[in-house]
């Protein structure tokens, strides 16, 4: 298996290529790879680093570009299977000059998912380094839910670095309380857990970075490392040893597209922990990779080969967006 591991719900993006103009309104669509942590393995191929993701897809023609795209990218699409019994998941997302676009889902009960326990038995965990779990996959579904766990748990037996992203989307929960509750829950599982600072108001009550951090490091014995996403404002940092700092960020002179930035922050820092980086290093190249991610469309389209990167840390200051 590739040193590189995640599962998660593989989606079409239709991006709209009328500027400005309501979904309902758009007429022009390009179609993209998407999907979380589909984009944090495309971004973690594009860095050179060996990929695997494990998934389902509708044995359509949106299936087919999912699997047929990804292999392109260098993922290894082995555990990448379809099902004909349910459709792939896309989405549509707005073309604006600034902020946030309008996007609407059209995923439930996807062949994602309906990703079962039973499909986890070919999976050989031979290989793997790191691990990247994220709070969407585990919302599809009761089954998903109950695949991520025992996934999880065998990860976590054969001693593979576990990354958690919350990732939250209310829609795909049935109550805020439900979504609150088993997002916690889950990240009892992970080593290095990666909330942003409005998913730690919205999970713990708090948008002090320190206690959101305490949370975590204090919920679980496993979780040893938690870096909390603060936007314009940086990384921060805290350790289990009580070990805290801020990262500093990079100028973004002007936000394209926020679709993927997060899990441009979650790929520039788990490439770096891949190559034995230290984790303030790491964090470094994930505000890095946030930042590329913002300048283009698409949600991995801004992901940066490992020659870009160099570039970018050779010419841009700092002070900006670290996602």
């Amino acid at each position: 298996m590739a040193e590189f591991l995640t599962i998660g719900e593989p989606l079409v993006v239709l991006a709209s290529q009328d500027m400005e103009l309501s979904l309902d309104k758009a007429s022009h669509f390009e179609k993209f790879l998407a999907g979380a942590e589909l984009n944090v393995a495309v971004g973690i191929s594009r860095l050179e680093h060996e990929a695997a993701y494990l998934s389902k897809v509708g044995d359509d023609p949106f299936g087919d570009f999912i699997i047929e795209t990804s292999a392109k990218a260098g993922i290894d699409v082995n555990h990448l299977k379809k099902d004909s019994k349910y459709l792939t998941g896309f989405y549509l997302k707005e073309l604006v000059s600034d902020g946030d676009p309008e996007v609407a889902y059209f995923r439930k009960n996807s062949a994602a998912a309906n990703f079962a326990v039973p499909e986890l038995e070919d999976v050989d965990l031979a290989g793997v380094k790191l691990a990247h779990l994220s709070g969407i996959f585990p919302a599809l579904s009761s089954t998903s839910l109950e695949t991520f766990k025992v996934f999880n748990a065998q990860l976590n037996e054969a001693n593979i670095l576990t990354v958690f992203d919350p990732n939250l989307r209310p829609a795909l929960w049935e109550s805020h309380e439900q979504m609150v509750d088993v997002t916690n829950e889950l990240a009892r599982g992970s080593q290095i857990i990666l909330p942003g600072i409005n998913e730690g108001e919205l999970l713990m009550g708090s948008r002090e970075p320190e206690k959101i951090a305490d949370f975590y490091l204090k919920q679980s014995d496993l979780t040893h490392t938690v870096v909390v996403k603060l936007g314009a404002d940086g990384a921060f940092v805290k350790t289990k040893n009580d070990k805290s700092f801020t990262v500093l960020v990079f100028k973004v002179k002007k936000v394209v597209d926020t679709v993927g930035a997060g899990d441009g922050f979650a790929v520039g820092l788990e490439s770096a922990l891949l190559e034995g980086w230290l984790i303030e290093d790491a964090v470094s190249r994930a505000c890095a990779v946030g930042a590329l991610a913002v300048r283009s469309h698409g949600d991995s389209e801004g992901y940066p080969t490992k020659e870009e990167l160099i570039e970018f840390f050779n010419t841009d200051d700092r002070f900006g967006h670290c996602y």
